[in-house]
């Protein structure tokens, strides 16, 4: 399904077998997807851009950089693409290490080609998310952004449960001062209530 308010969403498949790669395009353009096949993680992690979206199917044994240390330097450049890995001498441990990094799922070749479709429609909705979490953040960053510094120490404590006396006391401002600030905070945010804007504090705090 592709998204049409943003990217398109694409599955990258990244296996040095050629004919694996084309299989594995066949099969997710019979379903109505979009593909693009790379034969090494060097070549993917090159032509990679912030404007990718949908999901990553990983061979783990790659020549050169294999599919676990591609999902580790994706992960340290903050790249949330999900993940789905799959080989041919897959073990438990090997498994668990995939999964507990955050793939979304683990194939062992051969899988039947309806667990390789589900587990993409289960990534690109994951990839949905993550992207509409992201946006979201962004946007309350960019009102944030607005406030005076007055306004943010105002909004902070507000978010930290202070009442509107006990930020006055801190601040050293009147506690009018301090509800006229909390109104330019609450209209500058869009916050249509003091729940949401402690929501929005604590978005941008841990993003």
């Amino acid at each position: 399904m592709t998204n049409l308010s943003g990217p398109v969403e694409t599955v990258f498949i990244v296996d040095d077998d050629a004919a694996i790669c084309c299989g594995l395009c066949d099969l997710i353009e019979s379903a109505g997807l979009k593909a693009q096949s790379y034969s090494s993680a060097e070549e993917f992690f090159k032509r990679w851009n912030a404007g990718m979206a949908g999901c990553l199917v990983l061979d783990v044994r790659l020549p050169g950089i294999s599919g676990m240390e591609l999902q580790a330097k994706l992960m340290e450049a903050g790249v949330s693409l999900p993940v789905i890995m799959m080989t041919g001498h897959g073990d438990i441990p090997m498994v668990r290490k995939a999964l507990k990094a955050g793939a979304v799922e683990f194939l062992i070749k051969p899988f039947p080609d309806e667990e390789l479709l589900q587990s993409v429609q289960q990534a690109f909705a994951l990839d949905r998310s993550q992207r509409q979490a992201d946006q979201l953040v962004k946007s309350i960053q960019a009102r944030a952004a607005t406030l005076s510094q007055r306004e943010r120490q105002v909004m902070n404590l507000v978010a930290a449960g202070l009442t509107n006396k006990e930020i006055s006391e801190k601040l050293h401002l009147s506690v009018v001062t301090i509800k006229l600030h909390r109104g330019q905070v609450m209209r500058k945010m869009q916050a249509e209530s003091l729940a949401d804007l402690v929501r929005m504090s604590e978005r941008i705090s841990t993003s």
